[in-house]
């Protein structure tokens, strides 16, 4: 969740490592710090609470040179946000590490290293392993060897790197469960968490797998397995450009995202005309594998998981083919029963998704058909652990809460209803419905922001509130959960989402006149019975927000407000509604004076369980 960049180098790289954690900003995180061993092998620390730019002041009023370095964004987990539980965490005035993870059994460790006689300064559970290294080092072993033998002792989910003014040219690190990447210079090595905090010094990297030792200096890099033995990864050239975190003329990266949705879904589904048959899209092989699905399992968390429960409607409507979706942290620790033939299908943004990808590692051998990952990050660890892999074109996301990798993860499922459904129940009737919607979905999605005016109108109404209600029935009852989690996320209004029929079950009580309703009403088969849920609501004196299918019948009246819908396909209704969710939970997080891009408590991509 928080971001690590490393430099062996035979150049000064304290301004590498300022850079690599200001392309880790979007990531969220609470502090920074840097540690670097300068010329005379001492170690320089700066650590500050609050953002990069912090660090920045510190390192401007003192500065800190060294040619061997680590630097850190902490998303806090054990301990309180401060600058005292900041990363880099030392030992010994010898040994610097920086963590991402959490530690398990760092109770029982650190319970082991006071009775040796170790002091703790933080409360944080990384203080342990650095405090371990120094015991490990202390007794003699080498930097390298330290490292093998202390991570041998933690349980639970890391990614470590550490600097000894003993060896002052190496840096040493370690993963497990969590993401690491080595960068590959000329006459200089780096370490990061992700491949976007080193493209300003190298296109060439080395992603770690589970277990990896890594120790690297200015002219030599050497991977050991978890067993200790020296081993050779792959190495990656990315030929892609970088793209630049720009707010292009926007306020906020949401709304630049928001308004990026037209581009980002036309070129996912573009992805179809690239190949002569779209089951290409989701990798070598797929047409085989799809050829014996049965019935599929998703996934995912968050957002993502909003996304897997609209396909589930898709799947079994639209293609006859039965669809479980859980949530991963749930699906992981669940003894399941698994019916044969099913493709296990995770959904994550970033692709590093903690319980997802142990969701993905923990399927029993056999237990599915093949696993496909749908994710919008290349050579993410997802994506490289399973079978079959499709790739959104969302582009750079840097706004926590998701947008533009929403929708395009909503299109990519659409696309593999209509890869499964061709070969099951799916008329092809309904096959070209599909594709001409997908076709004309960038254009529907385009009128949708063009309401944008209408919608900030709509969201003067939430300033004073503190709850919220949204309501769906069908295929848009997880896009009023996505409505709620989008409002809550940014605006902190605390809002929660029904199916419109569970309302007299529990619901209803909670309408007043303080606590706004939103339903989300397209024209469809349910719409009668929805109607008839909305006026449960107004009867009992709650304030109505209606977005509704423009050929609805709606009309705005005394405590109702009704937004008019882009008049469009059914099966792209829930993207499109999506869209004007979006938007008003970005105006009422606005006049809430919060920050939009980054939201307290939440990081982009969450690499912890």
């Amino acid at each position: 969740m928080c971001g690590i960049v490393a430099a062996a180098a035979r150049r000064e790289v304290s301004e590498i490592l300022l850079e690599g954690l200001r392309r880790l900003e979007y990531r969220g995180y609470d502090s920074a710090g840097m540690a670097l061993i300068d010329n005379e092998h001492n170690l320089q620390l700066h650590k500050q609470q609050g953002k990069v730019c912090e660090l920045e002041k510190a390192q401007k009023l003192h500065p800190h040179l060294g040619c061997t370095g680590i630097a850190h964004t902490r998303w806090a987990t054990h301990g309180e946000p401060s600058g005292v539980n900041a990363h880099p965490h030392i030992s010994g005035q010898r040994i610097a590490l920086v963590h991402n993870g959490i530690i398990e059994n760092h109770a029982i460790l650190r319970k082991e290293l006071c009775a040796a006689g170790y002091e703790f300064s933080s409360a944080t559970d990384t203080e342990v392993i650095v405090h371990m290294l120094h015991q490990y080092l202390e007794s003699g072993r080498s930097l390298l060897a330290a490292m093998q033998e202390t991570v041998d002792r933690l349980e639970g989910a890391y990614a470590v790197a550490a600097v000894d003014v003993v060896h002052p040219d190496q840096v040493v690190a370690a993963r497990k469960g969590s993401p690491l990447v080595v960068g590959i210079g000329i006459g200089e090595n780096f370490l990061a968490s992700d491949q976007l905090a080193l493209r300003q010094v190298t296109d060439r990297f080395i992603y770690l797998e589970e277990g990896d030792v890594v120790e690297i200096s200015p002219s030599s890099l050497q991977i050991y397995d978890a067993s200790g033995a020296p081993v050779e990864r792959k190495r990656s050239l990315i030929s892609e450009a970088v793209e630049v975190a720009d707010l292009g003329g926007f306020d906020h990266y949401m709304l630049k995202e928001i308004h990026e949705q037209p581009r980002a879904l036309a070129a996912t589904f573009a992805q179809a005309a690239d190949h002569p048959v779209i089951d290409d899209c989701f990798g070598a092989g797929a047409a085989e594998v799809f050829d014996k699905v049965k019935g599929v399992q998703i996934v995912a968390c968050g957002t993502s998981f909003h996304a897997g429960m609209v396909a589930r409607y898709w799947l079994e409507e639209l293609a006859g083919i039965p669809c479980q979706v859980e949530v991963a942290s749930e699906f992981r620790y669940r003894k399941r029963v698994t019916h044969a033939n099913t493709l296990l299908v995770t959904i994550s943004q970033s692709g590093e998704t903690a319980d997802s990808l142990a969701a993905l590692r923990n399927a029993g051998d056999g237990e599915f058909a093949a696993s496909l990952v749908i994710s919008n990050v290349a050579n993410s660890s997802l994506v490289r652990d399973s079978d079959l892999v499709f790739l959104t074109r969302a582009g750079m996301e840097i706004g926590v809460a998701s947008t533009k990798a929403f929708t395009t993860q909503l299109v990519a499922l659409l696309m593999l209803t209509y890869a499964l459904g061709r070969r099951a129940s799916m008329t092809e009737k309904k096959q070209q419905e599909i594709i001409a919607a997908l076709k004309d979905l960038p254009d529907y999605v385009q009128q949708t922001l063009e309401l944008n005016d209408e919608i900030e109108q709509l969201s003067e109404s939430f300033i004073p509130k503190h709850h919220a209600l949204f309501l769906g029935r069908g295929i848009q009852y997880p896009i009023a959960m996505e409505g709620a989690l989008k409002l809550k996320e940014i605006s902190y209004i605390h809002a929660e989402a029904y199916p419109a029929g569970e309302l007299k079950h529990g619901p209803l009580a909670l309408v007043d006149d303080d606590m706004p309703v939103v339903a989300v009403a397209p024209s469809d088969d349910l719409l009668e019975k929805l109607k008839s849920n909305l006026e449960e609501v107004r009867s009992r004196g709650g304030e109505l927000f209606v977005f509704a299918d423009s050929k609805a019948g709606f009309s705005s009246e005394a405590r109702v407000k009704v937004l008019d819908m882009p008049h469009c396909p059914e099966v792209i209704k829930p993207i499109v509604y999506t869209v004007a969710l979006q938007l008003l939970s970005y105006h009422v997080a606005l006049q809430k004076g919060t920050d939009v891009d980054k939201p307290r408590n939440l990081a982009k991509s969450v690499t912890v369980e």
